[in-house]
């Protein structure tokens, strides 16, 4: 390395991390929406928590969007303060998952694989996403 350059500190691996989540959450939350017109058609579900479900599952996705997009930039720009906010916004992200994988008024196992499934991914980002947050604050950015 030549002198005067500054190592790179993104982390790959929490990249294709979150790469390979944005594209499982989309194909979760199509998933989603064709069970939840599965469970209202045959299953006797009951309209208010239908309803609750389905807006709850639009705040996932807005919630998931904003934490795998300020992860991606904060991991990209090696900035702490996207980093930490992407980090932030998991704790909701992931009490949203344990909602779907527990909560729900009808769980069907496909449910509670593809919830399992998010589980692990949110907590694999957030032992990557916490050593590259680690790094970041370590280096002195001027």
């Amino acid at each position: 390395m030549a002198s005067g350059r500054q190592p790179i500190l993104s982390s790959a691996p929490l990249q294709v991390l979150l790469y390979l989540n944005s594209w499982y959450f989309a194909a979760f939350f199509l998933a989603e929406v064709l069970m939840f017109i599965y469970k209202g058609v045959l299953l006797p579900y009951p309209s208010d928590n239908l309803v609750l479900d389905l807006v709850l599952l639009l705040l996932f996705l807005g919630l998931e969007s904003l934490r795998i997009f300020y992860g991606w930039k904060g991991n990209l720009c090696e900035r702490s303060l996207a980093s930490s906010l992407s980090l932030l916004v998991l704790l909701p992200c992931a009490a949203l998952a344990v909602y779907y994988l527990l909560l729900q008024t009808f769980v069907l196992r496909l449910e509670f694989l593809l919830c399992c499934v998010l589980l692990c991914f949110h907590s694999l980002e957030l032992l990557l996403g916490l050593l590259g947050l680690s790094a970041f604050s370590r280096s002195k950015v001027y």
